[in-house]
């Protein structure tokens, strides 16, 4: 087995502890990521290149974090969610962290619209982004500025993030 494959094992398997504990407590524990930034450096050392392997997961790390950081300064999306997507990214690299973020953002606006629909909040969704839309757009806008009244709900984005990491590395191997 080459040390792609177990970087990929181990990214799955961290993503699915994740998914997990952020269904059941909602929220995604520093010492897994922690653990799993510690095994892809590990296994990114290993490689054939460590030094292009290297540069490649700080670049995914970073392209992770920026990502989705704007998300949580606009209260969004939680920081253990943004950690999370840092940390795919240093498994995977640019390239990869971007197609993950993609097929993670349509996860989770399905599951978004799931979970608005079987909760009846449609109306308070709408204002929401009405709101929020309204003071990005207001000239001098501050990202702080951005706080809604009312949350239509919150939800376990750690699930989604997995699925979106599926999605890649199931395409890579099959």
């Amino acid at each position: 087995m080459q040390i792609e494959q177990y970087r990929d094992a181990l990214l799955l398997l961290m993503v699915s502890i994740a998914a997990v504990n952020d269904l059941a407590t909602r929220r995604i524990p520093n010492r897994l990521l922690l653990a799993g930034l510690a095994g892809a450096l590990f296994l990114h050392a290993l490689s054939a290149e460590p030094g292009a392997a290297l540069l490649s997961a700080f670049g995914g790390m970073l392209l992770g974090l920026a990502i989705f950081l704007p998300f949580y300064l606009v209260h969004g999306m939680a920081a253990g969610d943004v950690k999370m997507m840092a940390v795919v990214g240093f498994f995977t690299g640019p390239a990869e962290a971007f197609q993950i973020a993609i097929f993670t953002w349509c996860a989770g606006g399905v599951m978004a619209l799931l979970l608005i629909l079987l909760r009846s909040r449609v109306r308070l969704a709408f204002v929401n982004i009405g709101q929020l839309l309204s003071r990005l757009l207001a000239p001098g806008a501050k990202l702080a500025d951005t706080a809604l009244p009312a949350s239509a709900g919150s939800m376990p984005y750690g699930l989604a993030i997995a699925a979106g990491t599926i999605v890649v590395l199931v395409t890579q191997y099959g």
